[in-house]
């Protein structure tokens, strides 16, 4: 099982993530979706595509656009179309 963790709180575990480039992508359905906000900053990789990202807020604290996921990916990285990965300060770890 692999959990993302940041301020003292449970953001995702699963034990269905897909690792790419270092990075479990969490299934959408694990991710507790009421700590992420939605914001305007995109990024663009040449083989996945464009990249929505996501702010978390966890008790009154805010980690911007630490959250991302490709909505639409290429035909390369379809396999983690409806997943979100976490970067900036967020725990991803087994637990034991």
């Amino acid at each position: 099982m692999i959990v993302a963790t940041w301020n003292d709180e449970v953001i995702a575990r699963s034990d269905r993530t897909i690792v790419v480039e270092n990075n479990h992508y969490f299934p959408t359905d694990d991710v507790n979706t009421d700590f992420l906000t939605e914001t305007d900053h995109h990024t663009t990789c040449p083989w996945k595509g464009e990249a929505s990202y996501f702010d978390i807020e966890v008790n009154g604290k805010k980690n911007a656009n630490a959250a991302w996921t490709y909505k639409e990916p290429k035909t390369a990285a379809a396999e983690i179309k409806n997943h979100v990965a976490f970067w900036k300060g967020v725990s991803v770890k087994e637990e034991k």
